[in-house]
């Protein structure tokens, strides 16, 4: 085992690198700045107020600000980022397992396959925009009236007075999504390739890294306390992440000799590495989407004239958009759909290798193991009972936030620039990012081999 770090002169040294670096950091740049760009028709000062209660720390708000970068508590026109194209994209792979001619069409020709699942996911991610605009404005209006008594923006698309500001809004940010979507498939085309989305998150999660720090150092009495603190978390969390990502379970397969003239080689052993974690960070990203929902559609009804109505839907909305240390039931629940969505989206991506027909066609097989059908199912037996440590992981890593809040409190440390600043960025975020380095790390890595360039940047 050694570590070279010498591929790093040849970044430069390759204009086709060189160049993928410059258009991947200029479109970044670009995205940064518009979304800071605020959506039209914003009472800024009523904001302000709101950002500044703790009522605006929702469980809704706060995981689209994960994933944008802080626009949404900022009402940015990119507030939502690429989060409704991942949810249009994780559905898209649900279906297509589901729906039979969805699945036959795939297998029947994957390439044309691949493009009509983008380009689906392109038509379904405009409703999906539309849609998560309406409920995060509406759950920003009724928090806000919570916490200031008024709305930061009157929105109503069927009343006379606010309809042509309320569409106006709208449009402009789901226009806004799509062109942070994009940006993303720029970086993808002309950038570091097929890490544009994800690189289009990474930025915008890094990016609230000062303002988390302010807030941690806000308060002198416990500042370097919380500052070694939150080193030794975020550490032992990245360390944690690395080795349950890299994890793996090498399954035994026999290849079949080959013939070379008049003579038959011999069977060749080989592995076939099973990842303890293959759906990666989605199972949050679904689980938080779907989490979500009752927020939603209880926003609808918040401002209902039958007081009876307005309270229970409040009361729906408010349990789903707390995050505090007090609101366990929202983290037990967010904890158990993880891991459920762990082992769905699993089994959905694994029966997709279809790595029984797929061995079976070049001859190989799992010592002991009948092959076809029998090998399908002894790997995904074998996958199941190791995804079970990658789901609890997963789970563990949602409900971080509330566990350490349970630690700070415990200690006395419960302050509010303290529970806000314990990360940096999130548990989430730090899967997120330290998943999206690794990859970056890796394409780059390949892009060095691909000009010839021998010394990698990675372990060896």
């Amino acid at each position: 085992m050694k570590t070279t770090f010498s591929g790093w002169r040849y970044l430069w040294r390759s204009q086709d690198i060189r160049s993928k670096l410059i258009v991947t950091f200029v479109i970044l740049v670009i995205y940064r700045i518009a979304a800071n760009v605020p959506a039209p028709g914003v009472d800024h000062t009523i904001l302000a107020a709101f950002r500044s209660s703790s009522s605006g720390q929702g469980g809704f708000l706060g995981f689209l600000d994960l994933l944008s970068g802080g626009t949404v508590s900022n009402f940015s026109l990119l507030s939502m980022g690429v989060y409704p194209y991942i949810t249009a994209q994780i559905i898209l792979q649900l279906l297509i397992p589901i729906i039979p001619s969805l699945q036959k069409r795939i297998q029947e020709d994957p390439r044309e396959g691949k493009r009509w699942q983008e380009k689906w996911t392109y038509y379904l991610a405009v409703p999906m925009a539309a849609l998560s605009a309406i409920g995060q404005i509406n759950i920003f209006n009724s928090l806000a009236i919570q916490a200031v008594g008024q709305p930061v923006l009157p929105f109503g698309l069927t009343d006379p007075d606010t309809a042509l500001s309320s569409w106006t809004v709208l449009i402009a940010m789901t226009a806004g999504t799509m062109f942070a979507i994009w940006l993303g498939e720029l970086i993808s085309e002309y950038g570091i390739r097929g890490q544009g989305l994800s690189l289009v998150i990474f930025a915008g999660i890094v990016a609230r890294m000062p303002a988390n720090l302010a807030s941690l150092l806000a308060d002198e009495s416990t500042r370097w306390i919380m500052l070694v603190f939150t080193i030794v978390i975020i550490i032992a969390t990245v360390l944690a992440i690395v080795y349950v990502q890299q994890g793996r379970r090498n399954v035994p397969v026999m290849y079949p000799g080959r013939r070379v003239g008049n003579r038959m080689s011999m069977p060749v052993r080989g592995t076939l590495p099973l990842m303890v974690n293959l759906s990666g960070m989605i199972p949050l990203i679904f689980a938080s989407a779907i989490l979500q929902f009752p927020a939603i559609i209880a926003s609808y009804f918040t401002q209902s004239e039958n007081q009876g109505v307005a309270s229970f839907f409040l009361g729906i909305q408010n349990f789903f958009g707390a995050t505090g240390t007090s609101n366990w039931g929202y983290w037990l629940i967010y904890f158990f759909m993880v891991v459920v969505f762990t082992f769905f989206y699993t089994a959905v991506l694994f029966d997709q290798q279809n790595y029984g027909d797929n061995l079976k066609k070049v001859g190989a097989n799992v010592p002991g193991v009948h092959t076809g059908e029998s090998t399908q199912k002894y790997l995904s037996t074998v996958q199941r009972r190791i995804t079970l440590v990658g789901a609890v992981f997963l789970g563990v890593v949602a409900i971080m936030p509330f566990l350490l809040g349970l630690l700070l409190n415990l200690f006395g440390l419960s302050s509010a620039s303290a529970q806000t600043g314990i990360f940096l960025i999130s548990s989430s975020g730090l899967l997120i990012v330290v998943g999206v380095v690794r990859d970056t790390f890796q394409n780059i890595d390949a892009e060095l081999k691909l000009h010839g360039y021998q010394d990698s940047l990675l372990v060896r």
